[in-house]
């Protein structure tokens, strides 16, 4: 039931109980405290819908972030809208992107493909370090890149130390944090800090959600973009000295 796309979920207590994997017990303490809206209640069986569901899991995603109820309940109390809103606001933050499936790798498996002096012990913890492997303990490796994985192996081919090419791939990450930093407090300083200091104007918060979604793509196109001409630059730039320089030789 959890898979169904219909907005007009009709569920029990329990059936919510199972999809959002709360105790029945835990969910009528949240309509108590005044957290969950009250069911649409026909022959005395009250039924919850989508709504609930959502509300429950922004609950569950708000205690894993190491919230407490009681400041839950100073956020979500009281207003339904207000409630409704930062749940989609929530949404928009952890929604999944679209990414490749992971592979498990075994260490053979790594040896095959990079060769056993690549696969030392310093750059199988660095991978890990890196996020590119997670050691699974059994003797195992999940890939969560199975793209990035290719492009190293492919650059190990050509001659380029596996170690070389994993501090390149560490400088990128921190060249991509700070990017992504930038990204995000463009987003807070242009468009969530005006909003709030507006008021949050109703008229105005199925706006900044949307913008909230796109921040992602807008924000891997806009590097993509940038990207791509300043590598061809550089590339240019590199490899025409390094012909110059031939050029010199050979005169």
């Amino acid at each position: 039931m959890s898979d169904s796309t219909d907005d007009e979920l009709q569920l029990t207590i329990e059936q919510l109980a199972y999809e959002s994997g709360m105790s029945v017990r835990n969910i009528r303490n949240h309509q108590t405290r005044g957290l969950l809206p009250p069911p649409e209640v026909r022959a005395r069986t009250g039924y919850y819908g989508r709504r609930h569901l959502e509300r429950l899991r922004f609950i569950q995603q708000m205690q894993a972030d190491g919230l407490k109820l009681s400041a839950i309940e100073r956020l979500l109390g009281g207003d339904d809208n207000f409630a409704d809103r930062f749940v989609g606001v929530r949404r928009a933050i952890s929604a999944p992107l679209e990414t490749e499936a992971a592979e498990v790798l075994t260490l053979a498996e790594l040896e095959e493909r990079f060769g056993p002096a690549e696969t030392n012990a310093r750059s199988l913890l660095k991978a890990q370090k890196l996020g590119l492997l997670i050691n699974l303990g059994d003797g195992t490796f999940e890939v969560p890149s199975p793209s990035l994985l290719r492009a190293a192996h492919e650059v190990v081919e050509r001659g380029i130390p596996l170690v070389a090419a994993l501090a390149v791939i560490e400088k990128a990450q921190r060249d991509a944090r700070s990017t992504s930093k930038a990204f995000v407090k463009l987003f807070l300083d242009e468009l969530w800090k005006p909003f709030d200091e507006a008021g949050q104007p109703d008229e105005q918060w199925e706006h900044i959600t949307d913008s909230i979604e796109r921040l992602r793509t807008i924000a891997t196109e806009a590097l993509l973009g940038v990207f791509q001409p300043t590598l061809t630059a550089e590339i240019e730039k590199a490899f025409g000295k390094i012909l110059e320089d031939q050029a010199k030789r050979r005169s």
